[in-house]
């Protein structure tokens, strides 16, 4: 086993880095050395979810030893991780819905947590086996993941800017690209512009929407949302119960009628709803934070012929989307370094989670 440090959460609330001891790989298994990893969310949740776990769900790296069955990586490969494994094989794999495969999804209902050999018996804390989170647990100086978790980075691109396609960029980009189906010259909004919100203002750009309005209550998240390709945007007033205020600017600004699409990413689950108030008759909303708790909605704001749709990663097909991204960041359309506000040493991590509470990064990143 590899002694390496990790970010090691309690299930109380807290986190320390801890060595942990990292296993050669079985089967179809990777082992990975981390070289930056992304920081969400999600990962600061993580410290609640009443388990031990090793902390982090984006990541890239480089390829140190593959499993007798691995077919498609080598040695020295570098990769890019999805925390959505696909099986390939279950029902929702051959429908085409791989980032809620029915086998490996962490988050689908019944696959809580995937728990496979590289999940538990491999990765040791204390000498008891530890989980990852998402099977991944990128926070972590190496990790041994499944083969179906890699995507090959086959362009030029920094590790840390590799690191967060995994989760904000192709949730963001996915929402608009594989859920919503963004028509070219149709007007958007994007309620929200955290590191999520931006990918979907990058997503929007990319296919061609003809005004992005973005919505936020800091002035400074409204800034980056222009330099990411929004066209409009309104600064809200937390004081605007579902931000139907704001709704009616949306309004104003697309002819009196709302918005042909908008995008849910304040993960408030107040604003659940909000989305409703800002499209047109017919219009599409998409709830793309992940909101889980209970809310209630006005009926009348799904007049009329309103679609709501609450799509899970931006739909991810790994090994096809992935690779798309790539081609984007190459081409220039794809902003991801200027994305990488700044990077942290693991031991940082505490100062990486306050500033991301504080708005202060587009989005920030561990680096080893």
């Amino acid at each position: 086993m590899i002694q390496c440090r990790a970010a090691v959460a309690d299930g109380k609330g807290g986190f320390s880095i801890q060595t942990i001891a990292v296993a050669d790989p079985n089967g179809d298994e990777v082992l990975v050395q981390i070289k930056a990893a992304g920081i969400c969310h999600t990962d600061w949740d993580s410290q609640s979810w009443g388990k031990a776990l090793v902390m982090g769900h984006e990541g890239a790296g480089v390829v140190l030893k593959v499993g007798p069955q691995v077919k498609s990586l080598q040695v020295g490969d570098a990769v890019m991780l999805n925390w959505a494994i696909p099986c390939y094989e279950c029902f929702q794999c051959q429908e085409g819905n791989q980032h809620i495969c029915e086998r490996n999804s962490a988050v689908t209902a019944g696959n809580k947590l995937s728990q496979g050999h590289a999940t538990f018996e491999s990765t040791h804390y204390h000498g008891e086996p530890i989980e990852r989170a998402f099977s991944l647990g990128t926070m972590s100086e190496y990790t041994l993941v499944r083969e179906a978790a890699c995507v090959k980075i086959e362009v030029d691109m920094p590790f840390p800017s590799a690191a967060i396609v995994g989760c904000g960029v192709m949730t963001g980009y996915g929402s608009v690209v594989n859920a919503a189906k963004v028509k070219a010259g149709s007007s958007v909004v994007v309620l929200g512009t955290g590191g999520v919100g931006l990918n979907v203002i990058q997503g929007a750009r990319i296919a061609g929407a003809g005004k992005i309005i973005a919505i936020d209550v800091n002035p400074a998240r409204l800034e980056m949302a222009m330099e990411y390709g929004a066209t409009h945007s309104i600064l809200a007033d937390k004081a605007d119960t579902g931000l139907l205020q704001a709704a009616r600017v949306v309004k104003t600004m697309t002819g009196g009628r709302g918005a042909d699409y908008a995008f849910e990413c304040t993960a408030i689950p107040e604003l659940g709803a909000a989305p409703l108030a800002m499209v047109r008759n017919a219009g599409t909303a998409v709830q793309v934070s992940g909101i889980e708790q209970e809310i209630v909605i006005d009926m009348n704001l799904f007049e009329w012929d309103k679609v709501y749709i609450n799509p899970l990663y931006g739909k991810c097909r790994p090994q096809i989307d992935f690779p798309i991204l790539q081609a984007l960041y190459a081409k220039g359309d794809l902003l991801l370094d200027e994305m990488v506000t700044r990077t942290y040493p693991l031991e940082e991590l505490a100062q990486a989670f306050a500033d991301m509470h504080a708005g202060k990064n587009a989005k920030g990143v561990v680096v080893f």
